[in-house]
C-alpha cells in the first residue's frame, strides 16, 4: 500500500470512527516512525517468505516440536530480543521490554503441525505458489511473528508495555493447547494483558472460541469364541448401541453444536467376541452451556448402551464395563465485539484496506477467551488452502506483507496504553 493510500485510509477512519480507543491504530499509523516500520516490513517481505519456507521444512509433529523450536529460538536471538528462552513445555519466548507500566502483549504462532513423523515436508515453489505440509498452518503465523519482531527491533520505537513474542507448542488436536495453557497457568501467569495468536492465512479475526470435549470410550468384557462363548455380552455390540444413540441426539443449530464419532477400534477376528471395543468422540460448540449439555447426553447414551448390552444376556456371569478417558478439553467462549482487543484489530485492518470478518474457530485464543481474558486469533495475510492436507498451499499475492503490518499495528496499539 502506498503512503498516499495509507494516509487517505487514515483520514477516512479518523473522520468516521470517534473515540480515543477506536482511533489508536490510526494515530499510530500516522506517525512517521511507525510508517517507516510498515514500509520496512514491505521491503523485507522476501525475508519473511524465506523464514516461512525454512521453518516449514523442519518437521514438527505433535509433541515433537523441539527441532523447529531450536531454529525459532535462534531466530529470536538473531533478531535481538531479550530474555530469549524455552520454557518447561517447549514454548520459545523472546521479549521486547517496555519503558513503563504499560500492558503486556503476547504475539504468538504455533510450532506444531498435524502431520506425523516421517512426513515429507519439502516445500515446492511453483510460480509463487508455495506447496508444503504446514506452510499455512502455522508456518505463516510463525513467519509473521518473526517479521513483526524484526521490524520493531530494527526501529527506535519504544512502547510503555512489554511485547512478548512466542512460538508455542501443542495447538493442534492431541496437543490440547498445552503450550498456551502453560503460558497462562505458569510461565507468564498473571502477566498477560492481551494475547494475539497468528494462525493460518487470510484477513479474519477469530473472536469466538469453539470449545471441544473429546473422549475415548472403551467397552471391555471377557470375549470368547463367537460360537462357543455365544451369550457373553459383546463390547462391539455395546459400542454399536452407543453410536446409534449418539447419532440420534438433537443439538442446537445456534449456537452451532456438533458431535462426531471419528475413530472406531476393536476385535481380533471375525469368529471372536471382542474383549474390547472403543471409539473416539468429538463434541464442539461456541457455547460452554450447550457443550456441557451435549456432553451429559453423550455420557448418558454411553452408559445406557452398557446397561442394555448387559441386560440382553441375563445368564452371563461376566458383565461388560466401560471406561471414558478424556482425550482433550478446549474451553468455549466469546470475546465481545466491543472489547478493546477486537476493536483495535478491526480498526488496524481497516487502515490497511480491508474489513476483517469476525468468526469462530478452535485456536490458541480459546485459552484466554475461556478464562474471560482479552485474546483473539488473527490470520497471517496472503491466500491459500488445503490446511491439514497433503497439498496445503500458500500464495503471498500482491500484498502478502499486510499480514505482518497488521500484527505490528495491533501490538503497538495495545502495548501503548490500556
Amino acid at each position: 500500500m502506498s503512503r498516499l493510500v495509507l494516509r487517505s485510509a487514515l483520514a477516512l477512519v479518523l473522520a468516521a470512527v470517534p473515540g480515543a480507543i477506536a482511533q489508536a491504530p490510526a494515530q499510530l499509523a500516522a506517525r512517521s516512525d511507525v510508517r517507516a516500520v510498515l514500509d520496512a516490513i514491505r521491503s523485507t517481505n522476501e525475508w519473511t517468505l524465506q523464514q516461512q519456507v525454512a521453518l516449514c521444512e523442519i518437521p514438527a509433529p505433535p509433541f515433537m516440536e523441539t527441532a523447529r523450536g531450536v531454529a525459532y529460538r535462534a531466530a529470536f536471538e538473531k533478531i535481538g530480543l531479550a530474555n530469549v528462552r524455552v520454557d518447561a513445555v517447549g514454548n520459545v519466548i523472546g521479549e521486547r521490554p517496555g519503558t513503563g507500566s504499560g500492558p503486556t502483549v503476547v504475539l504468538a504462532g504455533h510450532l506444531d503441525t498435524v502431520f506425523p513423523e516421517g512426513t515429507n515436508v519439502r516445500v515446492k515453489n511453483e510460480r509463487g505458489r508455495l506447496t508444503g505440509r504446514g506452510i499455512g498452518d502455522d508456518c505463516r503465523g510463525l513467519a509473521v511473528v518473526l517479521a513483526t519482531a524484526r521490524a520493531l527491533q530494527s526501529s527506535k520505537i519504544r512502547t510503555p508495555g512489554t511485547i512478548i513474542f512466542v512460538g508455542n507448542v501443542g495447538e493442534e488436536g492431541p496437543g490440547n493447547l498445552r503450550g498456551t495453557r502453560h503460558l497462562f497457568d505458569k510461565e507468564l501467569a498473571g502477566k498477560i494483558d492481551y494475547f494475539i495468536s497468528v494462525d493460518g492465512i487470510g484477513d479474519g479475526i477469530t473472536s469466538r472460541a469453539v470449545g471441544s470435549h473429546r473422549y475415548r470410550v472403551t467397552y471391555k468384557g471377557r470375549g470368547g469364541h463367537s460360537y462357543g462363548a455365544f451369550g457373553n455380552p459383546n463390547p462391539a455390540h455395546a459400542l454399536g448401541r452407543a453410536i446409534a444413540a449418539i447419532a440420534d441426539l438433537q443439538v442446537p443449530t445456534s449456537p452451532k453444536t456438533t458431535f462426531n464419532v471419528g475413530i472406531v477400534r476393536g476385535g481380533t477376528s471375525v469368529n471372536s467376541i471382542p474383549f474390547e471395543a472403543s471409539m473416539d468422540v468429538d463434541m464442539r460448540s461456541e457455547s460452554a452451556t450447550s457443550l456441557a449439555a451435549l456432553d451429559a447426553q453423550v455420557q448418558d447414551a454411553i452408559r445406557r448402551a452398557l446397561a442394555a448390552e448387559n441386560a440382553r444376556w441375563p445368564k452371563a456371569t461376566d458383565h461388560l464395563v466401560v471406561a471414558i478417558d478424556t482425550v482433550g478439553i478446549r474451553p468455549a467462549g466469546t470475546q465481545p465485539d466491543s472489547a478493546r482487543i477486537v476493536r483495535v484489530a478491526s480498526d488496524a485492518a481497516q487502515i490497511l484496506g480491508w474489513s476483517a470478518e469476525l468468526s469462530a474457530s478452535s485456536t490458541d485464543a480459546n485459552v484466554p477467551i475461556g478464562m474471560g481474558k482479552p485474546g483473539i486469533t488473527i490470520d497471517g495475510g496472503g491466500s491459500g488452502g488445503g490446511a491439514h492436507g497433503l497439498d496445503e498451499w500458500y500464495e503471498d499475492g500482491p500484498r502478502g506483507w499486510l499480514g505482518p503490518q497488521w500484527a505490528t499495528l495491533i501490538v503497538l496499539s495495545l502495548a501503548s496504553n490500556r
